[in-house]
């Protein structure tokens, strides 16, 4: 199946190239850009026009004003950076149009022009145009248009540690893939279908085995099996979908919806409402192997297992597909790797130990319990991807006290079900005592206890209480209608005061604060959307500028405002002695103004959103491309500390920080 879609994908891509060049190669014109910076303060640049046989393209220079000519026209933004006026550099030819009774200049192979741009290599610009030529094929005169653009961007700046600190932080990011799948894994062997299937499995290799040596080996080579299967699984996902398409699934609005429709419906089949399974063929066909040689015999023995336990194990795959999207071409396999490992490793350590089967117990209701009570979470998780899609977008569907309240009824439901007053379908009745009493097991007590506790705790938040500990989860206080007055502007440390000396931020403001962070909304602490106009401000009251490299759907960005931020002593130094920018890398509903517009080399992308400026600032001035990330500067726009500060909720090593920026920026103005 896999094998076909790629065969097909491959044939509508060569189709739609062949179309393309076919359609390409009947243009009259074909024309190709290039620049070139020639010094410090100018850019050439070169269009090249390319005509096919038996046309005539007329020039732009015409000798007579009754000829008819092309044209070059920079969109009227831009025409204050051309240095002179367009250079036609072909030698035309000239002939007397009888038909217009006009010389006429015109070429029949190719052209160039060229256009001198008064730009600093300092800066950057995106120039757009229109070339609006005439051709003459035969006897008849047509027109023609084409648009362009030429991005203009700084010299290179990218510091020499990018390379490093990207690779570090993908390692970092891999290791968390790993480890948060191995604990997908080990979910999944409590689900029915994986959880039942081990004591069988296992016991039949260590009777069908001739030697415990031959029933160790077949237990291995199952086991094994097991990571091949799913790690290639990963692998496939990887090769149809790509790289770059799995990287952009965490703020893509549309596939947060996509992956919201998908927790709902895993969440309802985890509370019994259907089963999701695998055609009965595919299992049949990989079952009827099964006898079939030694390893290849077990290898289709692991793989009837990976078909059967679908409907319980295809959850936790989808959702670790989704973790996987932030580990490019190696995110699938190591994820796919940690979650088969997990699941591969009880069979082969009870064929070490067959002797410790009994104590996994019968397959039972609590299995179900389990599963049910992991419908519960797929459902609140699932809201966590609508609110991601809900914020990108600005819709205000979620705003946080619908979240919260949804939030209280899914755990409150939960904390019902785990005491016996809840049943579904597949639930069996709560077992008996010896008098015959229906009674609830300690540990079934306590869950239910926590998840109950856990809903308590979430209702001040419908008035606006801070709720540090789910505070990267929630959406932010800016989409809350209500805030009681005394859940706001309770700055710690008694700062009350502090900061109001701050002018009250512009730029963006009014489509950014529904993102601002709680402790801002919380704190009445001040941040600006904008660099440069937060450097003016830290310029004028002589503080040192701390860039916030955040994001809307960035999780560990809350956590560390909500935990971190919050703190007393940390709040009081960020209000008297800094100006923060947040600099928003996910903002793709505010667009920069035309002249503001150019192509990133380092995103290999436009530059035409908010979002998009301040992920290549991140990048190419900062070299760091993961939030949330800190950076601290002067009024000269030096760094003021060397390194950047990622995400480490350690709120001493936070205050060390900055202590050691002021201690910097105070060295520096004396």
């Amino acid at each position: 199946m896999h094998l076909f879609r790629i065969i097909s994908l491959t044939c509508l891509v060569t189709c739609f190239c062949f179309v393309s060049l076919k359609a390409q190669d009947i243009k009259p014109v074909n024309f190709s850009y290039s620049k070139e910076r020639t010094n410090d303060d100018e850019v050439l640049l070169t269009i090249k026009a390319a005509v096919k046989p038996g046309i005539k393209l007329y020039a732009v220079q015409q000798n007579s004003p009754d000829a008819v000519g092309s044209s070059v026209e920079f969109d009227t933004a831009h025409t204050k950076y051309l240095n002179g006026t367009l250079v036609e550099k072909s030698e035309p030819q000239t002939e007397k149009d009888a038909i217009l009774n006009a010389e006429t200049n015109y070429f029949i192979d190719s052209t160039v022009w060229l256009q001198k741009v008064k730009i600093k290599a300092n800066d950057s610009i995106l120039l757009k145009g229109t070339i609006s030529y005439m051709y003459k094929e035969g006897d008849e005169y047509k027109p023609g248009e084409e648009k362009f653009k030429f991005f203009i961007q700084p010299a290179p700046t990218v510091n020499s540690i990018l390379s490093s600190h990207n690779n570090s932080v993908e390692n970092k990011s891999l290791l968390w893939i790993f480890l948060a799948a191995f604990a997908g894994g080990l979910l999944a062997l409590l689900t029915p279908c994986v959880y039942s299937m081990i004591p069988v499995t296992v016991s039949f290799f260590t009777k069908r085995s001739k030697t415990k040596k031959e029933g160790i080996r077949n237990a291995l080579y199952y086991a094994v099996s097991i990571i091949i299967i799913f790690t290639l699984l990963g692998f496939l996902i990887t090769l149809i979908f790509g790289p770059a398409a799995l990287n952009n699934l965490a703020t893509n609005w549309i596939a947060n919806l996509l992956f919201f429709a998908l927790f709902v419906v895993f969440g309802i089949s985890f509370l019994g409402a259907f089963d999701i399974a695998l055609p009965s063929s595919w299992t049949n066909k990989s079952d009827s192997k099964a006898g079939t040689g030694s390893f290849l015999g077990v290898f289709f023995m692991a793989l009837t297992l990976v078909l059967v336990s679908f409907s319980c194990t295809g959850p936790i795959i989808g959702n670790l597909l989704v973790l996987a999207a932030k580990g490019s071409y190696w995110g699938p396999l190591t994820g796919m790797f940690g979650f088969s490992l997990a699941l591969a490793l009880p069979f082969a350590l009870f064929a070490f130990f067959p002797s410790k089967l009994n104590v996994l117990g019968k397959a039972g209701g609590w299995l179900n319990a389990v599963k049910v009570t992991l419908g519960f979470l797929e459902l609140a998780l699932a809201l966590k991807f609508l609110s991601n899609a809900d914020l990108v977008k600005g819709w205000r569907l979620l705003d946080r006290e619908v979240f919260i309240s949804l939030w209280i009824v899914i755990f409150v439901l939960l904390g019902v079900y785990l005491l016996g007053k809840l049943k579904f379908h597949h639930d069996d009745e709560l077992p008996k005592n010896d008098f015959g009493v229906p009674y609830l097991s300690v540990p079934r007590l306590m869950f239910a206890i926590t998840s109950l506790a856990f809903a308590v705790y979430m209702v001040p938040g419908l008035w606006g209480a801070p709720l540090k500990g789910i505070s990267a989860f929630v959406p932010p206080m800016g989409t809350q209608d209500f805030i009681a007055r005394g859940s706001q502007n309770s700055i710690p440390g008694n700062t009350s005061s502090i900061n109001s000396a701050l002018p009250h931020p512009v730029k963006y403001y009014d489509r950014m604060k529904m993102y601002e962070p709680e402790v801002v909304t919380t704190y009445g602490m001040v941040t600006y959307f904008d660099y440069d106009e937060a450097l003016a401000i830290a310029r004028k009251l002589k503080k040192p500028l701390m860039l916030d490299f955040t994001g809307i759907n960035c999780v560990n960005c809350r956590k560390m405002e909500g935990q971190v931020w919050s703190d007393p002593e940390v709040m009081k130094s960020l209000k008297e002695d800094f100006v923060i920018v947040s600099l928003y890398v996910d903002v793709q509903n505010i667009d920069l103004q035309e002249h503001e517009q150019y192509h990133s080399k380092a995103l290999d992308k436009d530059v035409e959103t908010l979002g998009d400026k301040n992920a290549d600032m991140q990048v190419t001035k900062f070299g760091a491309n993961s939030q949330p990330y800190y950076f601290f500067l002067d009024a000269n726009e030096n760094k003021l500390v060397n390194e950047g500060y990622g995400y480490d909720p350690n709120i001493k090593a936070f205050i060390n920080l900055l202590d050691k920026a002021k201690a910097e920026y105070r060295k520096r103005n004396l």
